[in-house]
């Protein structure tokens, strides 16, 4: 263990840049608790806490970039990536989607802080065509600003943290144990969270074509749109859908038969939304309901139709010729 520590003491700069990189590269690999040691190293002759913050950065800023590009050139289909590398819950993308909606671009700034949220909100930059300079800025603040706070953690509570090394360093191989355990239970915790949570989207789902089959039979179901109201207007609806946040489904539906035919979508890998929606209107008492296989994107894939949105008068999204 004592060689762990000097390497981190001694190499820091390098340590802080590669795990960062990784880090926000998608990685399950936490930079948080490398930075926090940096900046109580910082206090007893480790790297400045400003070189190590430029190093975090620049760690940062070349794995966002990649992940910008990714989105400026795939669209949508990063998303599904970017979700699946960072085990995060395929339900980042919709609450995303909804803050980029209020702040635009300068939820970089914050976003870091939102677990799950980080990667999308900079993959969701290159799809919504953010410029280049004005994404550098913002998510170098935003970066800047977040590890600025390990840091800072790192530095008032040097004393602890050096007497947690300490005590690592007496156990020896113990300690090196000690510590791949805990990595190894972190990424457990995380594995385990997103199993469960694609086993909760685990329900009857209707394909593209089973759906163009329906319309263009004459059984038309109800066609319910439940990604944010900003989505809905840039890129427009399945035609004749009803369009509602996911917490509004069973108002928005609350004329229709408990009976009736539903088919929900969303632009989330896996459908998330769209399932987390259908457990609303299942709990409402609505029986018929099924997520659309690839959502909005496998519709626009098949070659069918989108239509604008409007609002009707109770504030509800409908589609409406364009």
């Amino acid at each position: 263990m004592q060689e762990v520590t000097q390497i981190i003491e001694h190499y820091g700069l390098a340590v802080v840049f590669l795990s960062v990189l990784l880090d926000k590269a998608g990685l399950p690999i936490p930079s948080y608790p490398v930075l926090l040691v940096a900046g109580a190293l910082s206090v007893s002759g480790g790297s400045p806490a400003l070189a190590v913050l430029a190093a975090a950065v620049a760690g940062a800023g070349i794995a966002d970039l990649f992940w910008y590009g990714a989105g400026a050139k795939f669209g949508r289909r990063a998303l599904s990536l970017v979700c699946r590398v960072s085990l995060s819950p395929d339900s980042c993308v919709r609450q995303t989607e909804t803050v980029f909606s209020r702040t635009g671009p300068w939820a970089l700034v914050y976003v870091k802080f939102i677990p799950g949220l980080r990667y999308v909100s900079v993959v969701l930059s290159g799809i919504s065509r953010v410029s280049l300079p004005l994404f550098v800025v913002l998510d170098g603040a935003g970066n800047a600003l977040y590890f600025a706070v390990a840091l800072l953690l790192g530095w008032l509570f040097h004393d602890a943290l050096d007497a947690v090394m300490a005590t690592l360093v007496q156990l020896g191989a113990y300690g090196i144990g000690l510590v791949l355990a805990g990595l190894a239970l972190y990424l457990a915790i995380r594995w385990i969270e997103r199993r469960n949570f694609i086993h909760q989207l685990k329900m009857d789902s209707i394909s593209v074509k089973e759906l163009m089959d329906l319309v263009d039979g004459g059984h038309k179901p109800i066609i319910l749109d439940v990604r944010p109201a900003e989505a809905r207007v840039r890129s427009g609806m399945i035609p004749g859908a009803v369009g509602s946040a996911m917490s509004e489904t069973v108002s928005a539906l609350k004329d229709f038969s408990r009976d009736a035919e539903i088919v929900i979508y969303c632009s989330c890998p896996n459908e998330a939304s769209a399932a987390m929606a259908a457990i609303h209107l299942k709990r409402a008492g609505f029986k018929r309901i099924r997520p659309l296989l690839g959502g909005i994107e496998a519709w626009i894939e098949a070659g069918r139709p989108i239509e604008g949105a409007v609002l009707r008068g109770d504030g509800v999204a409908a589609a409406a010729a364009a």
